[in-house]
C-alpha cells in the first residue's frame, strides 16, 4: 500500500502550525533535543549499518563519525543564530525585520548519505519551525526512515509534536513527484537528473550540483603532509562524498615528488594498458558511469577491472590525457579513482580546469595546495565553483569543519552554474522568509554630485 502523502502533509501542516509561532528559547530547545538524540554513538551506529548493509557502499567508521559529526557542527553553526521574530533592526533606516518559516519541506535524500542528509536538513527545519517530509532513495529506505525516527524521538522528549518530522515508507520516483508537488518548499540532494523532476514538480527548491573537485598543486608545498591530507579526503568512506577529490593537478617540476608521496599513502599508478581496462570497466558503453563502481574499495574495482594492484592499495591514480568528454576520467568518478594531470602554468590550468568543470562539475568545488596569496586569489576569482579550499583535506573541509570556518551542511549548492538557487553551503539560514517592516523617516534625496560625481567631473553633464 501506497503512502498517503496528502494525509502526511496535513499532520505535517498541522504540527506546523504548533510551533509557527514559538519562541526562540523554545525552538532552541527542541534542536538541543533532536541534536542530542542523532549525535548519540549508539544512534550514529545503528544509522552507519543500516546504510552501508542497504546501500553496499561506503565505509561503516566513516558513516558513523559523519553523522556524529555533521550533527554537532550543524548545532555549533546554529548557537545565538536568531531564527523567530525579530531578528535584525536598522532604526536609522527605520526598518525591523522578521523571520518566517516556509511550511513543510520535502527532502529527497540521496542513497549516498542517507542518515547524514537527513540529520543536517532536519535540525536546520527545526531550527526555522518548518516541518519535514523525507523522501528516501529507493535503496537506502531503511536508513532514512531509522533517521527520522530518532528525530521524532526527540521531539517526544521535549513535547514537540512529532510529525514535524515523516518519512515515506516507500520509496519510488513517484512518490517523490508527488510530495514536492503537494509541499511548500523542496530540497533536493542529487546530480543534474534530479534538478530537472524537482524543478518540474512547480515548487521552489534548492537542489545541488555535481561534483568534480580538482586540487591544484604546486611546489610550495610539503609533498609528504600534502598527500596525506588528499588521501585522507580521497579515501574516506570510499569516495562517497562529491567533495572527494577526482583529480590532482601537480605542477611539473613538482611532479616525481608528489606521485612519490601518494604512493606512500597507498597510491597504485596505473599503465597506460591498465588505465584503458580501468577505462572500459567504467564506461562500458563509453558514456555514463557504471553504478557498480561508486564507493567501492579499491580492491573491488580493480578486480572487477582485470588489473593487478599490490596488496594495501587504497586508491588507484590514471594519467589524465584531455579534458572534457573525450576523456571520462576527467570527469566526476565518487570512487577511489584519482586522475593525475601535470601542468607548468598556473593559469593554463587554471583555464583547462574550466574545460573539466564545464563538463563535470561546474558551481561546485575546487582545491588548491599553495603558499601563494596570490595563486589562491587568481583560483578564487577565476573558478567558477562555489568553494575553494586551500591546503586542507577536500571532503573534510567543504561541508564544514572543525577546522575551517565552512558552514556545516550535507548540501552543497553550485549556483546557477549548475541551475541551482544558490552556491553556498545550505543550512538553516536558506529555510526563512523574511517581512521587512518599515516606518517613515526623515526624507533625504541626494544631489547630482553624491550620485555621479566622479562622472560628472571627467565627462561633464552633455
Amino acid at each position: 500500500m501506497s503512502d498517503n502523502i496528502q494525509d502526511m502533509y496535513k499532520k505535517a501542516r498541522k504540527a506546523f502550525r504548533e510551533i509557527e509561532f514559538e519562541t526562540q528559547e523554545r525552538v532552541d530547545e527542541i534542536c538541543a533535543a533532536v541534536g542530542w538524540e542523532l549525535q548519540k554513538e549508539d544512534t550514529a551506529k545503528e544509522l552507519a549499518h543500516l546504510a552501508v548493509s542497504e546501500s553496499g557502499i561506503g565505509v561503516y567508521e566513516d558513516k558513523v563519525h559523519k553523522v556524529q559529526n555533521k550533527t554537532r557542527g550543524m548545532m555549533r553553526d546554529m548557537i545565538g543564530q536568531k531564527t523567530c521574530g525579530l531578528v535584525r533592526q536598522d532604526k536609522e533606516k527605520g526598518l525591523r525585520i522578521y523571520a518566517k518559516p516556509m511550511g513543510v519541506i520535502a527532502n529527497v535524500v540521496p542513497c549516498t548519505n542517507p542518515d547524514s542528509t537527513v540529520c543536517c536538513i532536519g535540525v536546520s527545519l527545526l531550527k526555522t519551525r518548518n516541518a519535514m517530509i523525507c523522501s528516501p532513495h529507493p535503496r537506502t529506505a531503511k536508513a532514512t526512515f531509522a533517521t527520522v525516527e530518532h528525530i521524532r524521538k526527540g521531539l517526544r522528549k521535549v513535547g514537540a509534536p512529532e510529525d514535524l518530522a515523516q518519512c515515506l515508507t516507500k520509496a519510488s520516483h513517484e512518490g517523490t513527484r508527488e510530495l514536492m508537488a503537494n509541499c511548500d518548499f523542496a530540497v533536493a540532494t542529487g546530480g543534474a537528473a534530479l534538478v530537472r523532476v524537482v524543478y518540474e514538480a512547480g515548487k521552489p527548491a534548492h537542489t545541488v550540483g555535481a561534483g568534480n573537485v580538482i586540487s591544484i598543486i604546486d611546489s610550495s608545498v610539503d609533498p609528504k603532509e600534502t598527500a596525506a591530507k588528499i588521501v585522507k579526503s580521497k579515501c574516506a568512506n570510499n569516495s562517497a562524498s562529491c567533495s572527494s577529490e577526482n583529480a590532482v593537478a601537480i605542477e611539473e617540476s613538482f611532479f616525481d615528488d608528489m606521485i612519490s608521496a601518494f604512493q606512500s599513502e597507498g597510491g597504485y599508478l596505473c599503465s597506460t594498458e591498465e588505465r584503458e581496462k580501468l577505462r572500459t570497466y567504467y564506461w562500458p558503453d563509453g558514456e555514463s558511469l557504471n553504478r557498480d563502481v561508486v564507493a567501492k574499495p579499491a580492491s573491488y574495482i580493480a578486480e572487477q577491472a582485470g588489473i593487478e594492484i599490490p596488496e594495501g592499495t587504497r586508491f588507484i591514480m590514471v594519467m589524465g590525457t584531455k579534458a572534457g568528454p573525450e576523456d571520462r576520467f576527467s570527469g566526476e568518478k565518487i570512487s577511489p579513482v584519482l586522475t593525475v594531470w601535470k601542468w607548468t602554468e598556473f593559469s593554463e590550468m587554471v583555464e583547462r580546469m574550466g574545460e573539466m568543470l564545464r563538463f563535470s562539475g561546474e558551481g561546485h568545488s575546487a582545491s588548491i595546495h599553495s603558499t601563494s596569496d596570490e595563486r589562491l586569489v587568481e583560483l578564487a576569482t577565476k573558478a567558477n565553483v562555489g568553494r575553494v579550499n586551500c591546503r586542507m583535506p577536500h571532503a573534510a573541509a567543504n561541508s564544514g569543519s572543525w577546522f575551517n570556518g565552512n558552514p556545516t551542511t550535507d548540501t552543497l549548492g553550485s549556483g546557477s552554474w549548475a541551475g541551482n538557487m544558490t552556491s553556498d553551503n545550505i543550512n538553516f539560514e536558506h529555510f526563512l522568509n523574511y517581512t521587512w517592516l518599515s516606518e517613515p523617516i526623515p526624507e533625504y534625496i541626494p544631489t547630482d554630485e553624491e550620485l555621479f560625481g566622479d562622472y560628472l567631473s571627467k565627462y561633464g553633464r552633455d
